[in-house]
């Protein structure tokens, strides 16, 4: 003797149950506004006696939308990304919105990414993390008619939400100059997965130099992919030179810890003999008493997400990017430079 499965209860059972239309037992099982109290007490009544669950997909469908958002980050590994992705999260979570997440790790994932856009599953809204959109790119964006966002990156002609690398970067370059600092390296962090993205740090520490009256030294400017083993050696080849810097400014807090370790394994103390200074306040920044810029990825995340919600709503598009304000964080790694003036 085997045991039968029981039949399926469809929507059209449990209308017929509850006396009433497909229509309304749809609309009571959706919470929509204009059903009766009783009657929709009824129906949810009957569809919890059958144990009938609707469906997600056709309950999205009936109201137009997807119930689905597309999150295409770089990296996954790094911790500013992740943040970013946990802020967003959290928001999107709360509405009951479902997550896909793309990795487009180097210019060929992106550009595959772009090409098959469009064939790719349905969502309503796409939001870019963490990199510079081209235009081809947008255009291939703006090609599926869903909203577009983004999130912990530069400014965009659609609603971003980001820092003003700029202002962190003279920030942190401003730091050193008031301790007293004159001669002060810069190590430049390129990302060799975005080749075309020109960030506005360097420019910022130029220009903070320049308001100083203090002369540019393109030979203590070392320039290297992103990453700290690459601050690391830049950080070699600063101490290399006939007459090294006495503070240096990090793109990042990565590139910092890496030059506070050639540094220590040279048997120099970060902030006594030479001082550096990073942007984004790492997890590890605190442990490694690095100075720093604080930028906070994971509330950029929130509030891209908190837009997001809006636009799919119906609210209007901001007419100018969110930008999220940053703090210097001084910690043990800078001080005033030595009376010699050398490392």
């Amino acid at each position: 003797m085997t045991d039968a499965t029981p039949p399926k209860v469809t929507l059209v059972d449990i209308a017929r149950l509850a006396g009433v239309g497909v229509g309304t037992a749809s609309r009571a099982l959706s919470n929509a506004k204009n059903v009766a109290p009783a009657t929709r007490e009824r129906v949810l009544r009957v569809a919890e006696e059958h144990h009938y669950v609707v469906s997600p997909e056709a309950s999205r469908l009936a109201k137009g939308n997807t119930g689905r958002v597309a999150l295409v980050v770089p990296h996954l590994s790094r911790w500013f990304f992740g943040a970013v992705v946990e802020g967003l999260g959290s928001v999107l979570r709360g509405a009951e919105l479902d997550v896909l997440l793309y990795q487009v790790g180097d210019v060929a994932d992106r550009q595959d990414f772009f090409d098959r856009l469009p064939a790719r599953r349905k969502v309503d809204a796409v939001v870019v993390i963490g990199f510079q959109v081209e235009e081809a790119e947008r255009t291939r964006l703006e090609t599926m008619g869903v909203h577009i966002v983004a999130a912990g990156g530069q400014w965009a002609s659609y609603p971003s939400v980001h820092i003003d690398d700029h202002e962190a970067s003279r920030q942190a370059v401003d730091h050193l100059l008031h301790l007293g600092h004159t001669r002060i390296g810069m190590l430049e962090a390129l990302d060799p997965d975005q080749p075309r993205l020109r960030s506005t740090r360097s420019p910022a520490y130029y220009e903070a130099l320049e308001r100083a009256g203090i002369p540019v030294d393109p030979s203590i400017v070392v320039t290297a992919p992103w990453g700290g083993e690459h601050g690391a050696a830049s950080m070699s080849r600063l101490l290399g030179h006939p007459d090294p810097p006495t503070a240096v400014f990090a793109h990042s807090d990565e590139v910092a810890l890496g030059a506070m370790r050639t540094l220590r394994r040279a048997g120099l103390r970060p902030g006594t003999d030479l001082s550096v200074v990073g942007i984004d306040d790492h997890p590890l920044a605190e442990l490694c008493d690095l100075t720093t810029v604080r930028q906070q990825p994971g509330e950029q995340g929130a509030i891209a997400g908190r837009l997001l919600l809006d636009l799919l709503a119906g609210g209007a598009a901001p007419h100018r990017s969110t930008t999220v304000p940053t703090e210097l964080v001084v910690r043990g790694s800078t001080a005033p430079p030595r009376p010699t003036g050398r490392p």
